[in-house]
């Protein structure tokens, strides 16, 4: 008896650490964690911090307030439970309005001439976006492990650019891409098939748009 408890006390331990590390990276967070970083632990922490807080709030605005709030509206008026927009038919509408804040940023971003490697970011999410509503016609992959997998695609693209060693940081994202990976199947809201696509589309993205040797096109588009 004492051991069946255990197994509950587990089990939802398991599933509330499940919960909290999904809460964390969600896919909205992302960009803005990424300037963050690039903040803080590149030579741009140099920059005026009018500048750096100025683009923190214009990526936070655009990336994480302004689809958070018109995805609960969307929520509400129709009255979904946020559980259901795990489901694929009604995930369209909440990556579109994501999609539409991405491209507003972006242009944003564009207007203030901000360097080609802080407007990536924000393509390569905006390229994940649509990849992920695509697929979501058919089938759905993990966006929250396509956010991750951007991260990662973004140390390695960064490090050839700015000339310093990942592995630190790539040792601790890839932690915490297994950790979240194991924590959307835990939760249901994934396969091991769709977590694994996730994270290859959002990695592969930002290599190509990021990466200074791949990323031609993407620069050409941007200016």
């Amino acid at each position: 008896m004492d051991r069946e408890k255990e197994h509950i006390i587990a089990d939802k331990t398991m599933l509330q650490v499940a919960r909290v590390t999904s809460m964390v990276f969600t896919p909205f967070s992302i960009p803005f964690l990424s300037f963050l970083v690039l903040f803080l632990f590149s030579y741009l922490r140099i920059m005026p911090m009018v500048y750096k807080l100025i683009v923190l709030g214009i990526v936070y605005c655009f990336t994480i307030l302004t689809p958070t709030i018109t995805i609960f509206l969307f929520r509400k008026i129709n009255g979904f439970a946020r559980q259901e927009l795990g489901e694929r038919k009604k995930r369209f509408v909440p990556i579109l309005l994501t999609i539409i804040s991405y491209v507003f940023c972006l242009l944003m971003m564009r207007r203030l001439n901000l360097p080609w490697y802080m407007t990536g970011i924000i393509l390569a999410s905006l390229v994940v976006s649509i990849i992920c509503i695509a697929v979501n016609l058919r089938w759905k992959l993990s966006e929250h492990m396509a956010g991750i997998g951007g991260v990662i695609g973004g140390l390695v693209s960064f490090s050839a650019l700015f000339g310093y060693n990942p592995v630190g940081w790539l040792c601790l994202f890839i932690l915490i891409a297994g950790v979240l990976g194991s924590a959307r199947i835990i939760l249901g809201h994934h396969t091991l098939g769709e977590v694994i696509s996730g994270f290859t589309v959002g990695l592969v993205c930002a290599l190509l748009v990021l990466h200074p040797v791949s990323n031609i096109l993407f620069r050409v588009f941007l200016f």
